[in-house]
This record gives structure tokens, C-alpha cells and sequence, in this order.
């Protein structure tokens, strides 16, 4: 038990622990939506727009989560208004912004003589430095972010996977569409300080991906993806200490790793499996 306690002693690592769990355990909820409607690009176009914000705030002294939380909603926003009358297909309107929007971030810290320093910092995330307030900040969206999922899952279901379903039950599509746009800005912005911009699309998608492999409904797979996201950032905070890794790497590792062994030896659904 010695190596199990031995790191809680220092406080910033029990932050990062807690930080990780958070971050584990909110983002592949949305991931999987992410993972069964096929919007990867959309999350990783996201988790880079959202790097003008972080800047903005950052010269500002203000908290990165603000500004990153301004600029993910607002791009998130930006890109369904942009598609919405069908005239300019997704996956263009995402590259456009995604491009746009991770050049303007690098272009305004270029400003700044030090910025080599404290892009690493952003793109890669800073999860044993999370302070009292991000970690707090990281607790409330992620709340929120549970909270709206549970209250319309049956919304975002219906909207998800069965449009012609929802146009008879006229269900408001557009405002579901534009929710689930902004739930996966704030959730990014959860995971922001733990594994950072550059990483960020691992935890929405990774654990989600894993999921897959071993369930058939989509809550029992939002349910085993956050345990596989939360067992991964524990086990990543602890192989970071023992090992002397960056942590958010670390983290991205471990939920990498038990992909590989879902989709290696998942029953049924695993690669060993329908070799048999």
C-alpha cells in the first residue's frame, strides 16, 4: 500500500488526481456521441479554436478556463450557424474555423518573446500545476455538462441517431444540435489544464472508442467510457510520479493502451475474437 499512498502526501498531486478523475470521467460522456456520430474532426477542430481564448485571457492575467470557455462556445456556435442551411458542408466549415482559429492563437502569441514556453504549456496541458481554482472550475462544468446529458439524453438520442423519429415528434433539432455543439466547448475546456490542447481529442475520444468495443447501448457505453477515462487518469497521475513522465501524456498512454487490448480481445467485437 506504500506506493498507492506515498504520492497523496503532496497536495498538488492530489489536485491532479482529482483534476484527471474529472476530466476522465466527463469527456468520454460526450465523446461518445462524438465516437458514434463520427465528429472527431469536429472535437479536434474545437479543442485547437479554442486557443485564441486561452492567449486573450492569458495576456489578460484573467483564468485560461474563461477564455477558452468564450472562445470554444463561440466557435462552436460559429460552425452551426455556418452549416446549418446545408450550403456549406461540416467538415469544411470546421476546417475553415479550425485553421483560422489555431493560426490566430499562434499569430497573437508570437507577440510575446517567450511564447515557445507557454504554447508547450497550453497545447500540452500543466495537470500536477492545476490550481484550487481551475480544479474547482474543471468540478462545476463538468457537473454541468452531466447534468445536461441525464436531463436530455432521450432528446439527444432520438436527434442522434433517428432524425426522421424526431421531425415526428418535433422535437427542436436545431436547439439540441446547437447544445450538443456547446457541451462538447465546455467539456474541452474541463479537460483544457489536465492534458492540454494538443491532447485533448484522446480523452474525448480514446476511452469512448474502448467503450465500443465492449457494449451495445449507448449509456452502458458512457458509463464503462467514464470508467475507463477516470481509471486512466488515475493510473496516468501515478505513472507519471513513479515513472517521471509528463502527466497528461501519461494519462493519454494509459486509455490509449486499454483501446488496444478492447480492440484486440473485446468478445465479439475484438480482432482475436473474429480470428477465432
Amino acid at each position: 500500500m506504500t506506493w498507492l499512498l506515498d504520492p497523496l502526501q503532496y497536495t498538488f498531486i492530489v489536485r491532479g488526481l482529482l483534476a484527471a478523475l474529472i476530466v476522465g470521467i466527463v469527456c468520454p460522456v460526450i465523446g461518445s456521441y462524438i465516437v458514434l456520430r463520427g465528429m472527431s474532426f469536429l472535437g479536434d477542430a474545437l479543442a485547437h479554436a479554442i486557443l485564441p481564448g486561452i492567449v486573450a485571457a492569458y495576456f489578460l492575467g484573467w483564468p485560461l478556463f474563461l477564455g477558452a470557455l468564450v472562445a470554444g462556445v463561440g466557435t462552436a456556435l460559429a460552425i452551426g450557424f455556418v452549416t446549418e442551411k446545408g450550403e456549406i458542408k461540416e467538415d469544411t466549415a470546421i476546417g475553415v474555423f479550425f485553421a483560422g482559429m489555431f493560426a490566430l492563437g499562434i499569430a497573437m502569441l508570437s507577440t510575446r518573446r517567450n511564447y515557445s514556453v507557454d504554447l508547450t504549456h497550453i497545447l500540452f496541458g500543466n495537470l500536477l500545476g492545476v490550481s484550487p481554482t481551475d480544479l474547482l472550475a474543471s468540478a462545476v462544468l463538468g457537473v454541468l455538462v452531466i447534468l445536461v446529458v441525464l436531463l436530455f439524453y432521450k432528446e439527444f438520442l432520438v436527434i442522434s441517431f433517428d432524425p426522421l423519429l424526431a421531425t415526428t415528434l418535433r422535437l427542436p433539432s436545431r436547439f439540441f444540435r446547437y447544445l450538443l455543439l456547446i457541451l462538447l466547448a465546455v467539456t474541452i475546456v474541463v479537460a483544457l489544464q489536465t492534458v492540454g490542447v494538443a491532447l485533448m481529442l484522446a480523452m474525448l475520444v480514446t476511452p469512448a472508442a474502448a467503450a465500443y468495443q465492449l457494449t451495445h447501448r449507448l449509456h452502458w457505453m458512457m458509463l464503462v467510457a467514464s470508467a475507463i477515462g477516470g481509471f486512466s487518469g488515475v493510473a496516468g497521475v501515478y505513472l507519471s510520479y513513479y515513472i517521471n513522465i509528463a502527466s497528461g501524456p501519461a494519462v493519454v498512454l494509459v486509455a490509449t493502451g486499454i483501446f488496444i487490448l478492447t480492440f484486440l480481445f473485446a468478445p465479439r467485437r475484438g480482432l482475436l475474437w473474429r480470428y477465432q
